[in-house]
């Protein structure tokens, strides 16, 4: 068995709204492998990006345990809380906003290591330049700002970056969706060549389910704050047990099959509002399968089948 880089146990992230808790990640909890690619996939405000954020360390978590290396990141000290912060870096969704238009790609990528002290000197402007190539640019363009790039150009400067301070685990939070899809594939593709140049690991949050498939090892699937499926990659595909996973691959057009054809399952309705979940099983709202006890009792979230997990009545 592969060593557990991460496990993450009953994690909640919740924010307060007025009078109400938005209960934006609630009792999730999955492991992630040293050298593989856990994708995350679901709608649009199903906690993906807030669980990212909160394993980096960009929004603190409400309850719950991250153990990181066999060691429980909230009773790390100072140094080591430090330590953490450098080796779990993420790329952030749109490489427009989350590069400073003011500094240059040279001072951006060597913010964290300055900020570490990795490097000085020649060497740190040896990193740079290596860096820059590394992710597919030239090293004169450290002089340059992130203005004078493209989108696709700019999100390997924000590979770069995280690169720069040698880190072990990376969030990739959509890295591809705001990318022009002849680029996208570029940039899978110079994610790839890094994780097995590198040894890195990655959990990659999208929308692009065949894109999810094609670099990942494993699939998550969120809904309204809480994992409904985890399992390999073909395994998802092939068997997919829960509802919610059922009807978003469904939703995949099939080279081989007419869309006249294809069997589509559609979803009812729009997803309640994480202020006030449904009781139970969060998907019974809209699930062709429910039944009395769904709206009674939480499902488990257990082992159906080896390394295939998922929470839902049905099993």
């Amino acid at each position: 068995m592969t060593e557990m880089l991460l496990e993450v146990e009953n994690l909640k992230k919740y924010f307060n709204v007025g009078k109400h808790s938005l209960k934006a990640v609630d009792n999730v909890s999955f492991s992630v492998r040293r050298g593989e690619t856990l994708g995350l996939v679901g709608e649009s405000g199903s906690g993906k990006s807030t669980l990212g954020r909160t394993i980096v360390g960009l929004n603190e978590a409400t309850g719950g345990k991250m153990v990181f290396e066999g060691r429980d990141v909230s009773t790390l000290s100072k140094k080591e809380k430090r330590k953490y912060n450098r080796i779990v870096q993420m790329i952030f969704q749109d490489p427009h906003a989350s590069l400073n238009p003011r500094m240059k790609v040279g001072d951006i990528i060597a913010e964290g290591m300055d900020a570490h002290k990795l490097a000085s000197g020649k060497e740190r402007m040896h990193r740079i330049f290596s860096l820059l190539e590394r992710v597919g640019l030239q090293g004169d363009h450290a002089k340059r700002y992130p203005h004078e790039f493209s989108g696709g150009q700019r999100q390997r400067i924000g590979i770069a970056r995280a690169l720069a301070v040698e880190p072990k685990f990376i969030v990739a939070d959509e890295p591809i969706s705001a990318l022009d899809v002849s680029i996208q594939a570029q940039v899978i593709n110079l994610m790839e060549d890094l994780q097995r140049e590198m040894g890195l690991t990655f959990l990659f949050i999208a929308h692009d389910l065949g894109m999810v498939k094609h670099i990942s090892d494993r699939i998550g699937v969120m809904y309204l704050g809480s994992f409904m499926e985890l399992a390999d990659s073909g395994d998802l595909f092939s068997e997919p047990l829960h509802p919610y996973t059922q009807a978003l691959l469904s939703a995949i057009p099939a080279p081989t099959v007419s869309r006249e054809k294809q069997e589509r399952i559609i979803l009812k309705g729009d997803p309640p509002s994480p202020i006030s979940p449904p009781s139970g099983c969060r998907f019974r709202t809209r699930c062709p399968h429910a039944m009395e006890v769904c709206a009674a009792a939480v499902p488990e979230w257990k082992e159906i089948r080896p390394q295939h997990w998922t929470a839902c009545h049905l099993y």
